[in-house]
């Protein structure tokens, strides 16, 4: 039941896997996570909705953990909890909604966050049933000097040799508290976590770290691509549908 009092803000998480769209915001003439979740929305509540996203993921990204916000009329506990059930029996399979929280009104799914995680996976022996979740590289890459050159790029520092070029960010300054390699037999894992993230810049740092994996580039020549603030320097991004948003943090503060 929806009451009669002033508008409220509420989170909403979900996970979408992002194959057939083309990101999370909404484009015109294409799908978009963004589309889909308004549309619902506006069906299940009766008024216009319109979200706002924790970021910009790309077109064939995948979201393991992803937060949008809308404003709504207060909800009682007991809607917000239908509310789950009745988003997921109508969206598309490749979308689940897991909660609805009511936060503060001045909470934001994107200015609020804290950080960030990414996951990047990579197979190494051909399995059709990682096809378009994980990236197939047919050499084994060198994980021990992979997880040398990841202290290269942790801490605060200009990461524009990664991002996309011609953006419009006012900053390409980024924190990265967290950027790890794991190998488990044929499956690799990157993890990556940081205050903020520019357009592409974990699927070009994943490109570049795979060619100091295969020593195509040198941990130095690494420290100076980092230096260079030149995208042309770095190395290809890696294809969108390995990447994964796994984690977005927020302040404790936020939520009632």
């Amino acid at each position: 039941m929806i009451t009669d009092s002033l508008e409220s803000r509420y989170f909403i998480q979900l996970s979408y896997r992002g194959t057939q769209y083309h990101g999370w915001q909404v484009q015109p003439n294409a799908p978009s996570i963004q589309q889909v979740l308004n549309e619902k929305l506006t069906v299940l509540l009766g008024h216009e909705v319109e979200t706002v996203g924790a970021g910009r993921t790309d077109t064939g990204v995948h979201a393991k953990c992803f937060f949008a916000h809308f404003d709504g009329q207060e909800m009682k506990p007991e809607f917000v909890k239908d509310l789950v059930h009745r988003m997921n029996a109508i969206l598309p399979k490749d979308i689940s909604v897991y909660d609805v929280i009511k936060v503060r009104p001045d909470a934001h799914a994107r200015f609020s966050a804290l950080s960030r995680t990414y996951e990047y996976h990579i197979h190494i022996l051909k399995d059709p049933f990682l096809e378009g979740l994980s990236l197939y590289y047919y050499r084994k890459p060198d994980i021990d000097i992979m997880n040398t050159a990841c202290r290269l790029i942790r801490g605060e520092k200009d990461f524009k040799s990664f991002s996309k070029c011609h953006t419009d960010t006012k900053t390409t300054i980024c924190k990265v508290y967290q950027a790890e390699w794991e190998q488990d037999g044929p499956i690799i894992k990157f993890t990556i976590r940081a205050d903020r993230f520019l357009r592409n810049m974990v699927r070009s740092i994943v490109g570049t770290m795979l060619d100091v994996g295969t020593q195509k580039t040198s941990l130095s020549e690494l420290e100076w691509i980092i230096q260079s603030c030149n995208r042309q320097k770095a190395g290809q991004s890696v294809p969108a549908h390995g990447l994964y948003l796994t984690a977005i943090e927020y302040p404790d503060n936020i939520f009632f």
